[in-house]
């Protein structure tokens, strides 16, 4: 082969990538349908928005102040459409890495004509560092995160000490941390984590839960969970 013809030489990885210390996600495979890919053209004007690395100003996105809750991870969507439709005068920031998931709750939101959600498809890391201003927020709930159950893999868990410590930043004095996961290895290290924050207080006590609140639906996540004989916990935490 020429030397003209040989493949350009590949970019050297972005430095910044490999210093990265936390993160929210890891891309899975998952293509999205007709419906969904509709749904970005149709509804993502009205209801996504666009990363820009910016402090936002959520009351001009939503065209009013309320109180603001975000869902870190939110899968289908299933939860932030009950909360929503329940809540509506609180507003409801969603942030799903994962594209049929986002989609399908355009199409959702779209169809019940909700105004009081906004959504990110987005690293959650990225939107709490540069575009959530600092306590900003009334909740955070954080609902069935990946358990990567592998003790190898407990290092990726999204629920570390570096990234409780960036939302509790993000938190109002008084404001709620909600996590529930059906691992009880997962709600151990999160008691690990939380409760050793000074700023934070779990209204259960030390390493205690609550029953499912009201607010939050039994979703298909924890359904599967419970067909497996597995725990949920609901684990509540106030902002000092």
């Amino acid at each position: 082969m020429m030397a003209s013809d040989a493949p350009p030489t590949p970019a050297p990885p972005d430095p910044s990538l490999r210093e990265r210390s936390i993160r929210s996600f890891v891309l899975r495979g998952g293509r999205l349908t007709d419906a969904q890919k509709r749904a970005f053209v149709a509804h993502w004007s009205r209801y996504g928005i666009d990363y820009t690395g910016s402090v936002r100003d959520f009351d001009e996105s939503f065209g009013r102040h309320a109180q603001r809750v975000l869902e870190i991870g939110f899968g289908n969507g299933e939860q932030v459409e009950f909360a929503a439709m329940r809540e509506p005068d609180r507003d409801f920031i969603g942030i799903e890495v994962h594209g049929p998931g986002v989609g399908r709750l355009l199409n959702a939101l779209a169809v019940a004509n909700l105004s009081n959600v906004r959504l990110y498809q987005h690293d959650a890391v990225e939107v709490l560092q540069h575009e959530i201003a600092e306590a900003s927020l009334d909740e955070v709930r954080i609902y069935f995160p990946d358990p990567w159950h592998k003790k190898r893999h407990h290092k990726r868990r999204l629920v570390q000490p570096d990234f409780v410590a960036l939302l509790c930043s993000r938190l109002r004095p008084g404001g709620r941390l909600h996590l529930a996961t059906d691992w009880q290895d997962y709600a151990e290290q999160m008691w690990d984590v939380l409760d050793a924050r000074p700023d934070l207080q779990n209204t259960a006590g030390p390493r205690g839960s609550v029953p499912r609140p009201e607010w939050r639906r039994q979703t298909h996540f924890e359904s599967r969970g419970l067909r497996l004989g597995h725990g949920v916990w609901d684990l509540l935490y106030s902002r000092r």
